[in-house]
């Protein structure tokens, strides 16, 4: 009998199911786009009953198509994208559309904790920056601005949490994921009151789920559940991961020797270690999901997305009109204009900036002579450069400097852009043969709980294959070296500006 896992991913913009057999081929998938809200400005919503229909949708097409007896899928876990905020109320629904991770409204919240020593204080126990989009900030923000609101909750979940108790009907925080929220005391792995107690957030003690990890059973699928997503009542279902670990270990990050770089809605960099770093060179640390590491992370709502926006907003017509897929026509055009042959720069923050929410995008350099190639060239190491700075701060926290750099995100599927961040960061680049990262990091920890490999580690061996590895091109070195010098001087001089127009 041939036996099979799922992962289902939740990132800012899709909700994916991949259906794995335990040697990591994907044999079915199903994606649905998930629809944004966006209220006001800052603010990034999605409906939570719509969201859990979609995952029953995707989980049910997958099911069918695969051909697979789902008798015979032995377990089904989540990876999601972290930060945000999904509410379950006391009655029984959601109290108000769910949080996503580019929502920036919580940015006074967070000055205002650095600004009263707040941050400072709780450091030692989170070993992260406070950020906008994180549980904390935004609890704190609701409470301020939505009275009423926190009187009215049952659970506080992060997304994929909240989809796992749509399938199970057991309430549980997945420890690597509510370890990047600003809630978890960090060295301890425990919520902490005394924590909460500082940011003035006491009250919801009892709402925040008992806590489980990656690889542990958390339930089964229920009998309502499996009417609606073909799966079969009792279900192995595990607790999952924190996307940046899911994408991390779907790339057999198992030693620190290689830095991941995930390029999607958020530029992620990260690399494993066995002791946090708290010397405050490095963003944020949270918890691996192999046991005894942490994650150091440099993170930022400045990657792809950005690609994505120019694209969508004003390339679809042109690319339509000659009959091609809006990125291959994209990606043709950007790598017809050569790395050399303009002086655009351009500040990847449409959603927020590296370090500051309110820096804003920009292309400075802009002349009428440029054309449509030049300008989408001028997007895509916009983006490279904005994960280099991130990068670099990780190479320097680092005793000594990683080999090498394991890519993932759609940008995995085009030359042009893997071979940009192989020249830009100065580093050999390695992709891996599956398109799903975080859905094959997720079916991953089922693997294990379902006793088909005694560990990650040994999944990861088993079921991540290395399909290419891109090598920098030396020719290129000084002529991006000098474009990044430039990109760091306009970067400090236009969030200088935000800063005082914000003012």
């Amino acid at each position: 009998m041939k036996r099979y896992v799922m992962g289902v991913d939740h990132g800012g913009t899709n909700v994916k199911a991949v259906l794995f057999d335990m040697d990591g081929r994907a044999v079915a998938s199903a994606k649905r786009s998930i629809p944004m809200q966006t209220p006001r400005p800052g603010f990034t919503e999605r409906d939570m009953e719509e969201l859990w229909r979609m995952n029953c949708e995707v989980i049910r097409e997958t099911v069918e198509t695969s051909g697979a007896d789902p008798a015979d899928i032995a377990g089904v876990s989540f990876s999601g994208h972290g930060k945000g905020l999904y509410l379950w109320g006391k009655d029984g629904r959601p109290v108000r559309p769910g949080i996503v991770s580019t929502d920036s409204r919580a940015y006074e919240v967070v000055e205002r904790w650095y600004r009263d020593g707040v941050a400072q204080r709780v450091y030692p126990r989170i070993c992260q920056s406070l950020l906008a989009s994180q549980p904390a900030a935004l609890l704190r923000w609701l409470d301020e601005n939505e009275p009423g609101t926190l009187e009215k909750i049952r659970y506080v979940f992060d997304v994929k949490d909240y989809i796992r108790y749509r399938m199970t009907g057991e309430a549980r925080s997945e420890i690597t994921d509510v370890s990047g929220s600003g809630l978890l005391n960090l060295p301890e792995a425990r919520f902490d009151v005394e924590l909460l107690k500082e940011y003035g957030l006491e009250s919801i003690a009892d709402k925040l789920p008992p806590l489980i990890g990656s690889m542990e059973a958390c339930g089964q699928v229920t009998e309502s559940c499996a009417r609606e997503t073909g799966l079969v009542p009792g279900t192995v279902v595990t607790g999952g991961l924190f996307d940046i670990d899911a994408c991390a270990i779907g790339m057999d990050i198992c030693d620190n020797s290689r830095i991941a770089v995930i390029a999607g809605t958020w530029a992620i960099n990260e690399y494993i270690t066995r002791t946090p770093v708290t010397d405050g060179s490095v963003k944020m640390n949270s918890l691996y999901c192999l046991p005894g590491y942490y994650l150091a992370e440099e993170c930022s709502p400045t990657s792809a997305s950005n690609y994505d926006w120019m694209l969508k907003t004003f390339m679809e017509e042109a690319a339509a009109a000659k009959g091609e897929d809006l990125y291959a026509w994209g990606n043709a055009m950007a790598g017809s204009a050569g790395p050399d042959s303009e002086s655009i720069i351009f500040l990847p923050y449409l959603y927020g900036g590296t370090d500051d929410p309110r820096t804003k995008s920009a292309f400075v350099g802009l002349e009428a002579w440029h054309s449509r190639a030049q300008v989408l060239r001028a997007v895509c190491e916009g983006v490279v450069f904005g994960h280099k700075r991130q990068v670099e701060r990780l190479q320097k926290s680092r005793p000594v400097p990683a080999e090498a750099v394991r890519l993932a995100g759609g940008v995995v599927h085009s030359d042009l852009w893997v071979q940009m961040f192989a020249d830009i960061l100065g580093l050999p680049v390695e992709t891996i043969d599956v398109d799903e990262l975080g859905a094959l990091g997720a079916a991953m920890t089922a693997a294990v709980a379902c006793g088909a490999y005694p560990s990650l580690e040994e999944a990861a061996r088993a079921m991540v294959k290395v399909n290419r590895v891109c090598l920098p091109n030396p020719a290129l070195r000084d002529v991006y070296a000098a474009k990044y010098e430039k990109y760091l001087r306009v970067e400090r001089t236009l969030s200088q500006l935000h800063r005082e127009l914000e003012g």
